[in-house]
């Protein structure tokens, strides 16, 4: 079986613990999360009772393709774009080249609550970033090594599951 799910702003990305969990949205015994997104981003998250599904849905050795809508402090210039697309060396180790483009704001995007903050005199301004592994607030750490703080994360997108006609807290089996 396999669910995709489109997670909250605020959820955790567990059944259980403190605050909101993937258990105040489902209520399918024995799945489990295909990789992971952090309390403050959204968007797709896969879950499965498929040990091997999982497998080849979250590690970067099948290199599926996660495609991520990010909302970024001020415009990245030519050469922030490049350093995403060639790799950042982060404590971890260097990230595998990333793909990158300005986009406008991806249309039919729910409003997030609760909203991210407006600045008048500071253009906000999303980027689609498509990686091939994983890591632990990988993106978020991406967008900081080029000085343009991640104001909002949602994942569109692994290999060819989408988050889309999924609003904030829907989910739906998948053949």
């Amino acid at each position: 079986m396999l669910i995709a799910f489109n997670k909250p702003f605020g959820v955790l990305c567990q059944f259980s613990g403190e605050g909101t969990t993937l258990a105040d949205y489902i209520d399918v015994p024995g799945v489990y999360p295909a990789g992971r997104l952090d309390k403050d981003s959204e968007g797709l998250l896969l879950l499965t009772d498929d040990g091997g599904l999982q497998a080849r849905i979250s590690s970067p050795r099948f290199r599926k393709p996660k495609i991520y809508w990010v909302l970024v402090e001020r415009e990245p210039d030519g050469d922030a774009l490049a350093r995403l697309r060639d790799g950042i060396d982060l404590k971890d180790g260097r990230t595998r080249p990333a793909g990158v483009r300005r986009i406008d704001e991806p249309e039919g995007l729910w409003p997030r609550d609760p909203p991210v903050r407006y600045r008048k005199n500071v253009v906000d301004v999303w980027l689609e970033l498509i990686l091939r592994e994983g890591r632990n607030r990988q993106v978020r750490r991406m967008t900081a090594a080029i000085g343009h703080p991640t104001l909002r994360l949602v994942r569109a997108a692994i290999g060819d599951w989408s988050v889309e006609n999924l609003a904030p807290g829907q989910w739906r089996r998948i053949d």
